[in-house]
């Protein structure tokens, strides 16, 4: 295995005295695609979040890209990070959210634009020649112009994935990004992301229920439960022929549900 992309060791975390993670340790390899699931309160966008630096950890460590995240060395001893070490890790990720949060008051293209002009000092013109580039690529090039408000659901989710990859980052994070569509939208979001997940290189984190999509999506999946990893393996063995009882009452749960795996 190469040198992993992603190394979490150790790692917990509670909100208050609600323990939602508990000593977790994984590793994620360079341009892997693994998929969370898991029921809802399991830790799994906990994770993302973690790694998104929008929450805290309360124990453990992380290093992204072999460096720590939550941590810097500072004369040879690893200490907190101060905000200009977080501001540097998080370029190195991307992250597409349940509900979107485009800027309403600004255009497709603006929105996708923004960031590139803002943290990556391009042109206003640049920037916008890459906007138009990722907006072709989630098939949104004709909503350019448009403001969110002018948009599906589905749309916003589109331009929300070519706002993410505007800064080019190393891992992706997909948190449950189908959960607030319709369920006629919610296939033109999947066709996107298994578009990036077969035509680039780059590391994605799948938190989702669409548990078809996560067996045609991911290298691996991870069975979350209580906060840790009970079962973790290939698509088809998780969903096929799953070891752990848990993983198996959850997926007896999710196809009474009528969902496909």
């Amino acid at each position: 295995m190469n040198t992993p992309i992603i190394n979490i060791n150790g790692v917990s975390k509670s909100f208050g005295t609600v323990p939602v993670l508990k000593n977790l340790s994984f590793e994620v390899a360079p341009g892997e695609k693994l998929a969370l699931i898991g029921p809802s309160g399991s830790g799994k966008t906990t994770i993302l979040r973690i790694l998104m630096t929008l929450e805290t950890i309360n124990a453990g460590i992380i290093h992204i890209d072999g460096e720590p995240l939550w941590h810097m060395l500072k004369d040879g001893e690893l200490i907190s990070a101060d905000e200009a070490h977080l501001h540097k890790m998080r370029a190195k990720i991307g992250m597409v959210f349940q509900l979107f949060n485009l800027f309403p008051h600004k255009t497709v293209l603006e929105n996708v634009a923004l960031a590139p002009i803002l943290t990556k000092g391009l042109t206003k013109s640049q920037a916008n020649i890459k906007a138009m580039e990722l907006l072709e690529m989630v098939g949104m090039s004709d909503k350019a112009k448009n403001k969110p408000a002018q948009l599906s659901g589905g749309q916003k989710q589109r331009a929300a994935i070519a706002r993410a990859l505007a800064l080019q980052p190393k891992i992706m994070l997909f948190d449950e990004v189908t959960s607030a569509l319709d369920p006629e939208l919610v296939e033109e979001v999947l066709n996107v992301m298994h578009k990036l997940a077969k035509e680039t290189d780059m590391t994605m984190l799948l938190v989702t229920h669409e548990m078809s999509f996560a067996r045609d999506f991911a290298d691996r999946v991870m069975f979350f439960d209580g906060g840790k990893i009970v079962e973790a393996g290939p698509p088809d063995q998780i969903f096929s022929n799953p070891k752990e009882e848990r993983t198996q009452a959850f997926l007896r749960k999710v196809i009474a549900a009528g969902h496909r795996v």
